[in-house]
C-alpha cells in the first residue's frame, strides 16, 4: 500500500511496495470486492424479484444496508487502487469519491441502530409492530439516515472550499485525514462520530437487554427472540469493526515506529479488517441466516429461480 505520514501535513513521505507485492495486494482486494459485491448484488436481485420482501421493514432495512455496503466497498477499493496507480488525484474528484465513502461509513451504524429497533419492536411489541414499523416510516428513517450523514460531512467540504479554494485545482493524496486537517474540522468530526457511535451502542444494548428479558420470561424456546438477540450481537460486532477506524491513525503510527519492516503488510491486513470484513458480514446477518431469504437466494445462485 502506498502510504504517507506527517504531523499536520508538514512532512509527507511515500512508502512503496515492491511491484510484485503491489500487484498481489491490488488483485487480492479487487477479487474480494468483486466477490462480495456479486453476493450483495444477488441479494438485491433476490429482493427486487419477490414482492414478499417489499412489505417487510426488516428486509427493506437490510437491503438498504447491502446497497450502502456496495457503495462503500466500491469507493474504498477505488481509492486504494488510485493510491497505487496515480498516488495523487485531483482534489475535486477526491472530495467527490470521499463524500460517498464517508456518507456510507456514517450510514452503517445508523442503519444498524434502526435494524435493532425493528427487532426490538417485533419481539417486545408484536401487536404494534405493523403500526410502529410501517413501510412508510421505514423509508422516512432511511431518508433521515442519509440526511444526517450528508449534513455531517458536507460542511467540511464547504469549509475547505472557503478557506483553501486553490486546493481544488491541485492534486492530493486522497485520504480524509490528509485533506481535512483543520483543527475545527477534526474536532467536529470527532464529536460527531462519538455521538453517533455512543448513541448506536446505547440502542443496541437496550434492544438486546429487552429482547433477552422477553426470551427469558417466556420460559420456553422462543426462536424469534433468540434469533433477534443473535442478530443484534452480530450488529454489535459490525459496529465494533466500524469503530476501529477511530484508532486507525494511532495504530498506523505505532506500527511504523515499532515494526517498520512489516508496516506496509500490516496496514494492508488492517485495511481489509476495516473495509472488507464488515461488508462481508452484512449478507451473512440476514441473507444467509434468514430462512425465507436463503430459500429464494439458493434458487437464484443455482439458476433455478425465475
Amino acid at each position: 500500500m502506498n502510504s504517507s505520514s506527517g504531523q499536520n501535513g508538514s512532512t509527507v513521505v511515500r512508502y512503496s511496495d515492491s511491484f510484485s507485492a503491489a500487484i498481489a495486494k491490488n488483485v487480492t482486494l479487487i477479487l474480494l470486492g468483486i466477490s462480495i459485491n456479486y453476493l450483495n448484488g444477488t441479494l438485491i436481485y433476490t429482493f427486487t424479484k419477490h414482492q414478499v420482501f417489499h412489505h417487510n421493514p426488516r428486509y427493506i432495512l437490510f437491503i438498504h444496508l447491502v446497497v450502502n455496503d456496495m457503495i462503500q466497498l466500491t469507493t474504498a477499493i477505488t481509492l486504494f487502487v488510485c493510491s497505487y496507480v496515480f498516488y495523487t488525484i485531483n482534489t475535486f474528484l477526491c472530495c467527490f469519491i470521499l463524500s460517498f465513502a464517508v456518507f456510507t461509513s456514517l450510514n452503517s451504524p445508523l442503519n444498524l441502530a434502526a435494524m435493532a429497533v425493528e427487532c426490538y419492536v417485533a419481539v417486545c411489541f408484536p401487536l404494534q409492530h405493523s403500526q410502529l414499523c410501517s413501510i412508510k416510516k421505514i423509508y422516512i428513517v432511511i431518508a433521515c439516515i442519509w440526511a444526517l450523514s450528508i449534513l455531517s460531512f458536507l460542511p467540511d467540504i464547504f469549509y475547505l472550499a472557503a478557506t483553501q479554494p486553490a486546493l481544488f485545482i491541485s492534486t492530493v493524496f486522497c485520504v480524509s485525514t490528509h485533506l481535512f486537517q483543520s483543527p475545527i474540522m477534526i474536532k467536529k468530526r470527532d464529536v460527531t462520530y462519538s455521538m453517533y457511535f455512543v448513541g448506536v451502542w446505547l440502542v443496541l444494548i437496550y434492544a438486546y437487554v429487552q429482547i433477552f428479558l422477553v426470551a427469558k420470561s417466556a420460559k420456553t424456546t422462543n426462536s424469534d427472540a433468540k434469533k433477534a438477540r443473535n442478530t443484534i450481537l452480530l450488529h454489535s460486532f459490525q459496529l465494533l469493526l466500524c469503530m476501529l477506524t477511530y484508532v486507525f491513525s494511532a495504530v498506523q503510527e505505532i506500527v511504523f515506529i515499532l515494526f517498520p519492516s512489516i508496516y506496509l503488510h500490516f496496514m494492508f491486513v488492517w485495511y481489509i479488517l476495516l473495509q472488507i470484513v464488515p461488508r462481508f458480514l452484512s449478507p451473512m446477518v440476514y441473507g444467509l441466516r434468514d430462512n425465507k431469504f436463503r430459500e429464494h437466494l439458493k434458487k437464484h445462485l443455482s439458476c433455478n429461480g425465475t
